[in-house]
């Protein structure tokens, strides 16, 4: 059965007594980037359980959980001609295929 986008969710969940949240998503970046980081922090970033197709849940430190506020328009203008000057170039992107 195929999911909507308003139902391929995210939850996370924790309580103030742990140190650990419970990530669920069906969201494939953050799935990726959970199985990437599980593979390079075993101890601290793992598989919780098996879910339903395309989803994953992971246990992570609760540090790794943050809510920060909005850049601002100026301050993403800014943060962007500085990446541009040094030569950073967002992932799945070319130089070559902006100039095109």
């Amino acid at each position: 059965m195929k999911l909507s986008p308003e139902e391929r969710e995210t939850i996370i969940l924790y309580s103030e007594a742990d140190d650990k949240a419970s990530v669920y998503t069906h969201d494939k970046k953050l799935s990726e980037k959970m199985k990437k980081l599980s593979k390079k922090y075993p101890d601290k970033i793992y598989a919780d359980r098996r879910e339903h197709p395309g989803a994953v849940s992971y246990i992570v430190p609760k540090s790794c959980v943050s809510i920060r506020e909005p850049y601002s328009d100026a301050r993403r203008r800014a943060a962007s001609e500085r990446a541009k000057e040094a030569g950073i170039v967002p992932p799945n992107r070319s130089i070559s295929s902006k100039s095109e």
